[in-house]
């Protein structure tokens, strides 16, 4: 299995930049727009999680909204698997299927199509699919948990949930399921 040496992770976390305040006072922003313009960080990042799920036999990967489109899309087309985006509620034009999870004040919910991993979560074999699950950070992990289960209620397998980063402090990752994995640990 592929791990970043010492030098890779320092190239990666100096391409992130922190905006303070953001978005409220207190708030510590990881901001990936700075990785997603540097061409070497980026390749670093997509060469490693390519390295990494190359022989995880995966069928789809879904990205939550909307960070982990850029990251999910990009891994699918390089493994040559189909990828599928995990969207907020009212977001898709077909069939859904929600979850709902609890914010700091209040719920929220993400829906994928009723069909995208394959009707009933199948892939042509009559298999589960097997689904990797990607966002950008983990937090506190409730809309994680809410997408994984999610691919799980439409019949798929969420095999791991990859991140590229987490903020340990939170505890986010207790309570998954499927195996965590993330490629920076803040």
């Amino acid at each position: 299995m592929s791990k970043l040496i010492d030098t890779e992770k320092a190239i990666l976390m100096e391409s992130i930049r922190d905006i303070h305040d953001f978005p409220k006072p207190g708030i510590v922003f990881k901001d990936i727009t700075t990785l997603l313009n540097n061409p070497k960080a980026f390749r670093i990042l997509m060469n490693h999680l390519t390295n990494r799920y190359l022989n995880y036999d995966l069928d789809f990967i879904a990205g939550i909204d909307a960070r982990g489109f850029i990251f999910g899309a990009a891994l699918a087309d390089r493994l040559g698997i189909g990828f599928v985006p995990v969207r907020k509620k009212g977001k898709l034009p077909y069939t859904t299927v929600a979850e709902k999870y609890t914010l700091e004040y209040g719920f929220d919910e993400v829906e994928v199509h009723i069909d995208a991993f394959g009707k009933n979560g199948l892939c042509p074999t009559g298999e589960r699919s097997k689904v990797l699950l990607v966002d950008d950070l983990i937090a506190t992990g409730g809309t994680a948990k809410a997408a994984a289960n999610l691919i799980e209620k439409v019949g798929a397998r969420c095999v791991e949930c990859c991140f590229i980063m987490e903020l340990m402090f939170l505890g986010g990752r207790e309570g998954f399921e499927s195996e965590v994995y993330s490629v920076l640990e803040i």
